[in-house]
């Protein structure tokens, strides 16, 4: 399983869409451990772009601190599951938390 997280700074993004990065997460669901990891640049800000982007890449997952309706809907059309409300700033923190069932959530940062 593939997870996808936008970072800035090298901490989770509080807005989805204008993130620096994306750390890149291959997940080990059985043994629940990270397998391999990677910082990739993310692509300029475009209305729908960024779904069928993570899609292609092979996200199955994506955790955010706050992400528009539209864009949330957007990601279901592409299968893949979006968490919204992550409260852990340390993308690899907040993987291994959804995987072993304990990652905080809070509201969902973006307004719009």
């Amino acid at each position: 399983m593939k997870y996808a997280i936008p970072v800035s700074g090298g901490i989770l993004s509080p807005h989805f869409g204008h993130c620096e990065q994306f750390a890149m997460f291959d997940v080990d669901e059985e043994s629940k451990t990270v397998t391999t990891k990677d910082l990739l640049p993310a692509p300029a800000h475009e209305p729908g772009l960024l779904p069928r982007w993570l899609a292609e890449k092979g996200v199955s997952v994506v955790i955010a601190g706050g992400m528009g309706p539209r864009a949330q809907d957007l990601f279901q059309q592409n299968g893949i599951t979006v968490v919204i409300g992550a409260m852990e700033n340390d993308p690899e923190k907040a993987v291994l938390g959804h995987i072993e069932g304990v990652l905080d959530v809070g509201d969902n940062v973006c307004d719009h």
